[in-house]
């Protein structure tokens, strides 16, 4: 090892002069040299710089180095790195090794970076099931964000009750304000998934005390909730309401003033002699009228349950469901061009003759599709597809969709590399991401996508571990803190 080297490249990595600390630690090194330290503190000067795939290249010679140890710390930052270079499936592998490694201190980064690598490659449940992994590490010093993303698989997954005491349980580990606000709006949305109008309510209520905006989908879901929950409470009368007692329905006879005198609504009297007085074709014609009204009425109720049904339409068409569903015509899209067909029909008329063309060069020849999630609105929707090569390996995609009438049509296509958590609302991606950001050591910037967050944080090596290698004189650097904190504190690794 060339030791001035190694203190200047040193020097350089402290002031945060990540180009001069890649360049000088690379060169601090002797051909074939194996040293842990130094690749691992090069590794995370090139994550700084952006430059993933040597990130990942310098974290695997530091692995090499079985006397420097850290395999977890490493392994979770050469995932990250792969992660960001769109290696999703490398990434997957490297932090479940990193995972394994029973000396690492704190797991909890290694499973929150896998619950992204599953989520890009459409395994939610494999997500789910990484981030309850990291909330319940006792390392873990903010298990609500890991909850949170729970939360979201549950929903993408279609099981709202467990969301709902996901972000429960996050509330109770949150103490950030705008976290918490974001949280409720999770915890609302999951609530009127489960047809819990008024817990919906109450949890809205909460999103917004702080003067918080909710997104066009979530406020549209807290009126829906305020209304169900007025109606059931006899507080607002609603337009079925009004179509019953104008067909006569509703009415009824206080026990308390049989004969209506207190409310004018009087009853005959027995003692009126012109009531038992008509003549029988009186009474022929008054059953006429009868007969005549109870079929109004028959008319009527048919009436309201046409514009209940429409009702119930025009509230899933708002909420972005319709026929065909997107999933299907998702699926369709990567059937027909697996068997040859022509998928011209399946893609919007809106669209330039360009964007066709790359809708149906990019979409491969698949043998298998699988779902990995929809987000839905009125007039637009993404679906998360993963499709199985004919080769064997995963390719993760972003499908975008238009509405055409009741159903969808492609608009677009994109290969999606890096989960972006944007499960349950509008605000979860941009509010979870700043809550992360902020979070101690490195954990929030692992779990971002590269196109969110340029620089995930790698997890820096102990200042306490000198190198194998290293004369006494290396010893003042190394006994130095390795803590580089940069922009404002917002980036820190070890």
């Amino acid at each position: 090892m060339n030791q001035q080297r190694f203190e200047t490249g040193y020097a350089a990595y402290q002031a945060g002069d990540w180009v001069s600390a890649a360049s000088l630690l690379g060169d601090a090194k002797a051909p074939g040299e194996v040293n842990g330290r130094i690749d691992h503190l090069r590794g995370n000067a090139l994550m700084k710089l952006g430059r993933y795939d040597d990130a990942a290249q310098a974290y695997a010679e530091a692995l090499q180095d079985t006397t420097y140890g850290m395999a977890g710390a490493l392994g979770t930052n050469r995932g990250r790195a792969l992660l960001a270079a769109g290696r999703v499936q490398e990434a997957a592998d490297a932090l479940r090794r990193a995972t394994e490694d029973t000396s690492y201190a704190t797991p909890y980064k290694a499973y929150i970076a896998l619950g992204s690598a599953c989520r890009a490659m459409g395994d939610v449940r494999g997500a789910g099931i990484a981030y309850r992994n990291a909330a319940i590490d006792e390392s873990n010093p903010d298990p609500s964000s890991a909850l949170r993303k729970l939360g979201a698989c549950f929903m993408d997954l279609g099981r709202p009750s467990d969301a709902v005491e996901s972000y429960r349980t996050a509330l109770d580990f949150s103490t950030d304000l705008r976290t918490q606000s974001a949280t409720y709006c999770d915890l609302a949305l999951a609530y009127v998934a489960a047809n819990r109008m008024t817990e919906a309510v109450d949890a809205f209520d909460h999103a917004t005390a702080d003067g918080s905006m909710l997104s066009p989908e979530a406020q549209a879901a807290y009126d829906a909730a305020r209304n169900a929950v007025a109606a059931r409470s006899g507080n607002r009368v609603s337009d079925t309401d009004d179509l019953l007692a104008a067909a006569g329905y509703g009415e009824f006879s206080d026990p308390l003033d049989p004969t209506g005198e207190t409310t004018g609504n009087l009853m005959p009297s027995p003692e009126d002699t012109g009531f038992f007085s008509v003549t029988e074709e009186e009474l022929v014609n008054n059953d006429r009228r009868r007969r005549r009204g109870g079929a109004g009425r028959v008319i009527t109720v048919i009436l309201v349950i046409v514009l209940l049904l429409g009702a119930a339409c025009g509230v899933a068409y708002y909420l972005g469901f319709g026929w065909p569903t997107q999933e299907s015509v998702a699926q369709e899209l990567f059937a027909k061009k697996a068997n040859g067909e022509d998928v011209s029909q399946l893609i919007s008329s809106n669209v330039d003759d360009e964007t066709r063309q790359h809708v149906e060069s990019l979409v491969p020849k698949s043998t298998g599709t699988s779902i990995g999630g929809v987000t839905r609105s009125m007039n637009a929707s993404e679906v998360a597809v993963t499709a199985t090569l004919e080769e064997g390996a995963s390719k993760s995609y972003s499908v975008h969709m238009v509405r055409d009438g009741i159903g969808w049509k492609v608009s677009s296509i994109e290969e999606q590399y890096a989960s972006t958590d944007g499960a349950a609302t509008a605000t979860d991606a941009t509010d979870q991401q700043k809550a992360d950001a902020q979070a101690p050591a490195e954990a929030a910037p692992a779990e971002a996508a590269p196109a969110e967050q340029p620089a995930p944080a790698p997890e820096a090596a102990p200042a306490e571990q000198p190198a194998p290698e290293a004369a006494p004189a290396e010893a003042a650097p190394a006994e130095a803190n390795d803590d580089a904190t940069v922009n404002n504190g917002e980036i820190t690794v070890e």
